[in-house]
Formats: C-alpha cells, structure tokens, sequence
C-alpha cells in the first residue's frame, strides 16, 4: 500500500482529501503545518507528498527546501495545493522541484489522476535508473520517448581491455560512462606518483557524469580494472535528456548525493582511523559492493589496488592480511579474499 502525506492546515480540506485517498486504498499521514509535516516526512518515508503553499509556522517552499536537503526525502514526488489566486506563483515551486499542483477547489478525480501519475512515474524511474536493475529496456524507454538518442548502433558498446585509460585528469569529457560488464577504477595522482583510489565501479554503475554536469576537466584518472563492456552516452545526449525529464534529473543527483557522502565518509576513514581499521573498513566496503551475486563472501582485487584505495603502502596492507588471516578473520587465495568473520571485520575497534 502506498503512503501519502498530506500537509494543510485548513482542516475539512486536510480531512477531505484524507478520506479520498483512503477511500482509494492508500495509506494516509495529514499534518497541519509544514514543520509536522517535514517531520512526519523524515519519520514515515512517504511515497507522494501533497503539500498547501501557504501556510503557518512554515510554508510549502520551505517544506520542500527542506525535505530537498535530506538524502531520505529528496526525490519524493511532490504536489503542490494552491488557490487559483496564488497561480502566479506556482512557477516559485517547480523551480524548487515540485513535480505538480493542483488549484484549489479541485475535483477529487483530478487529484487521483495526478497522484497516480507522478507514482506510476516515479516507480519506473526508481526501477530503471536508481537500481539500474533493467538499463536496457529504461534505455530503449527512453529512445522511444523522442527525447533524446542515447546511443547510435556503431557506437552502442565498447570492449575494453584491463589496464586500459578510459580518461585522464585535464581532459575534456566527452560522454557518460554506464558498465554492462567488467569493473573500472577511478583514481588520483601525487606529485611523488603515487595512485589514490578514490572510486571503483562495476556492473550497473554509471560513472562520469559529475563532470559532465559541471562542465569541467577531470581531475581524476578511469582505468579498466577488469575486462570491461562499456557504453557511452555523448555528453549532449545526456545533458538534454536530464534537461528534458526532471524525474531522471532527480534519480542523477541523487546518484551524485549518495556518491559524495560515501567519498566522505571513505575520506575520514584515511584520514583519522588505525591501519587495522582503516584495512577492514576498505575490505567491507569492496566487499558490499562487489561481492559475489550468488551470496558468496569473497572479493577479488590485487593488493596494489586495495592499498590505492585504502591511502596506504602496499607492504603496510599485506602485514596487515596477513595478521588478518592469523586471527582468522580473512582467508587469502591468490589476488582473491575470502571474508570469515565479517561482523567483526565491520566493528574492528583498533
């Protein structure tokens, strides 16, 4: 059952509209000022929130600035409730991300429709494009829409040999990267020469796209880490394809958030932590992202790259497994590791 939150502080309008969308089997969270509703938002994880614009203790722009602002509640399809007198407006809202308004008095038929709309969208684009569980048909979705050709039948995938550079720092970008097979590391380099992993990419994943955006050089190096199948979205095609369809727009900067918050917490992690700390927590985090799709608990990477990645020497990490696997917490195979004890590995306190 889908949850709703409806925020407005008129009360036969909140109740109104609260036994309509009941009545049509969803499942209904009402507040009756902006600051409930951002915190019933944060609480409840709504599906769709429908939302008055003027109201008292905080107003609609400022739930939506503010629900903008949390990872958990960014993305959330939104409709805006405004009376006919306060059309003008609207424009303020859509530009904040609003997905849709509705004008006051409305028909219960209308809100139903646009409710369904914005969900049924909204599912696809989560299915699509945030879990790329299905690329290619969100890929061919999006040639039949007319928006945009993303790909052209000479150019729609590339085989790609490890150790090959996909890119260089100071180089223009060009296109937006998405890996069918294979996986790819993106890395920075010292003065001295010396590599720092700052992302590692596999099958699903989009890369590149930052740079894209902002229009800039890179500042970092992509290499093939694994033998890769890899296609490439021209930069124009995705430039107007997320101008086109704010929905995708939205799945991309969330994409964007999710990425920085764990380069953040990845910086930290070198920054303040042991080297035994600073070796599991890299271990577990290329452990949740790579491992095996059948359930398995071991990873494959050469000690040269996992030391890249963990901001340490590559003797410091060997010592380091190795007292790993003496304490029987990891079990080494070749490049490949085998994790043994991993909630320990994930509470390691030294």
């Amino acid at each position: 059952m889908k949850k709703i939150l409806v925020i407005e502080d008129n009360h036969d309008v909140r109740e109104n509209i609260a036994e309509i969308l009941e009545l049509s089997n969803y499942d209904v969270f009402t507040a009756e000022n902006g600051k409930v509703g951002v915190e019933l938002a944060l609480t409840k994880n709504p599906d769709l929130i429908i939302c008055d614009i003027m109201m008292p203790v905080l107003d609609g722009y400022g739930v939506l600035h503010l629900l903008n602002k949390h990872i958990e509640t960014f993305g959330i399809p939104f409709i805006f409730l405004t009376a006919k007198t306060e059309k003008a407006d609207v424009r303020k809202g859509m530009e904040l991300g609003a997905d849709d308004y509705i004008t006051k008095p409305f028909d219960g038929i209308d809100l139903l429709h646009a409710i369904e709309v914005r969900l049924k969208k909204a599912e696809a684009i989560k299915l699509h494009v945030a879990n790329n569980s299905d690329v290619d048909s969100f890929i061919k979705e999006v040639k039949q829409s007319g928006i945009v050709q993303l790909t052209s039948a000479e150019r729609e995938l590339y085989d790609y040999r490890k150790k090959t550079l996909l890119y260089a720092e100071g180089q223009k970008p060009k296109a937006v990267y998405y890996i069918k097979s294979g996986k790819v590391k993106v890395f920075k380099t010292n003065a001295d020469g010396k590599e720092l992993i700052t992302n590692l990419y596999q099958e699903g994943d989009f890369f590149g796209y930052t740079y894209v955006l902002e229009d800039i050089n890179y500042k970092e190096n992509a290499e093939i880490l694994e033998d890769a199948e890899i296609m490439l979205i021209p930069k124009e095609d995705f430039i107007t394809l997320i101008s086109a369809n704010s929905g995708i727009a939205k799945e991309f900067i969330r994409m964007i958030t999710h990425s920085v918050l764990n380069k953040e917490e990845s910086l930290l992690n070198i920054a303040y932590n042991p080297l035994r700390k600073k070796v599991a927590y890299q271990l577990i985090q290329i452990f949740d992202q790579f491992k095996s799709k059948d359930g398995g608990n071991r990873i494959n990477i050469s000690r040269e790259n996992l030391a890249q990645a963990t901001g340490i020497a590559t003797e410091s990490l060997i010592r380091t497994l190795s007292d790993f696997k003496t304490e029987k917490l990891i079990d080494l195979h070749g490049s490949s590791i085998t994790i043994l004890n991993e909630n320990k590995l994930r509470n390691l306190n030294y």
